[in-house]
């Protein structure tokens, strides 16, 4: 199972936890299987078929393809990386 680590703007729809553990053998999955524990977290992170703009995914400290259909390997460490503006 993949280790995600939330960011803390969708924290509030897992119960305020920094991380989550979800089955999946690739990004898409994962993400399937945290919304069926978590109702609420797919609309957060993703558009179409690929990850929101602005939302980068990192799998084990690597930045990885937006695309749902990214393998993932397994016990991967996934983190969700939302883009901050500033000026």
């Amino acid at each position: 199972m993949a280790k995600v680590h939330i960011p803390a703007p969708i924290r509030p729809l897992v119960g305020g936890a920094a991380e989550a553990v979800a089955p999946g053998e690739t990004l898409g999955e994962v993400i399937a299987n945290l919304e069926a524990a978590y109702p609420g977290v797919k609309d957060r992170l993703v558009e179409g078929d690929r990850m929101r703009r602005g939302m980068a995914t990192f799998v084990n400290g690597v930045v990885v393809s937006p695309q749902l259909a990214t393998r993932i390997p397994e016990e991967a460490e996934i983190y969700f990386a939302p883009a901050i503006a500033g000026g």
